[in-house]
């Protein structure tokens, strides 16, 4: 039987989501809680990495186990008491025997957020820069990504990705009655570092490094040289993962 995990994580602690010698991850984590209550080796797939300090407000995963589990509820409940504060399974759900966390997601989105001043209670999940912002030549330089399929300028160097082609659909800045900044940007995948790279470059133009029409030259470049120094990464959240309905439809919002 097949299960996917809807979890959530604060990445602060974790060297990202994938497993690596001898420093901590989200995998391995949920893995060892899955196989202490489950009293069995339980391997997990994600639905892609994240990076080290990187969040996930939303997350999916997936992992086989050859009996069915009775309680579904019960056993979220029990894992969550063997796994850190930090980390916290939502839902469990069987799914068909070849649906996949990773491969069938169709669609993911992230959010970036941004304080525009010094904040003891969110500064290990803002980027808090006082620096006044041009919000709408920011959104006009965003709109440019959803014209461009190539994304090399915003690419993390000698990561053996097969393309650097992604479709993104949406990508917005948006700001909220505290003056923080939200930037949502949606696609079909996502390059490593992509979209820390992007946000640095944008924060850019908004504060007057570049002109819209100079972030439009970068972009085209296809040059990881001219992308800014990316954005740091407490302030990124994986968002959204979406599926086809019958492969697998959300369950949690918050």
């Amino acid at each position: 039987m097949r299960y996917f995990i809807e979890l959530r994580y604060n990445g602060a602690a974790y060297c990202g989501w994938q497993r690596q010698q001898g420093q901590p991850s989200v995998q391995q984590t949920l893995e060892q809680a899955l196989s202490t209550y489950l009293r069995r080796p339980i391997e997990v797939v994600g639905a892609g990495r994240t990076d080290t300090g990187v969040h996930a407000a939303y997350y999916v995963a997936h992992f086989d186990l050859e009996e069915t589990i009775s309680d579904l509820q019960q056993t979220v409940y029990k894992v969550n008491r063997i796994l850190p504060d930090d980390l916290v399974v939502d839902t469990l759900t069987p799914v068909d025997a070849e649906a996949h966390a990773r491969f069938d997601a169709v669609e993911r989105a992230y959010c970036y957020y941004i304080e525009p001043r010094k904040n003891p209670f969110t500064r290990a999940t803002t980027w808090q820069y006082a620096v006044a912002l041009d919000l709408e030549a920011m959104n006009r330089a965003a709109e440019l990504l959803l014209t461009e399929r190539d994304f090399t300028t915003f690419a993390k160097l000698n990561s053996n990705n097969k393309t650097n082609i992604c479709r993104v659909v949406h990508a917005r800045w948006e700001k909220d009655e505290h003056g923080v900044l939200c930037f949502t940007i949606r696609a079909d995948r996502f390059l490593r570092n992509m979209v820390r790279a992007i946000v640095g470059t944008l924060v850019d133009v908004g504060r007057g490094r570049y002109t819209v029409e100079q972030f439009a030259e970068i972009l085209r470049s296809r040059d990881l040289s001219r992308s800014s120094s990316g954005a740091p990464a407490q302030g990124l959240f994986l968002s959204d993962v979406r599926y086809r309905p019958e492969c697998f439809e959300r369950k949690t919002y918050y």
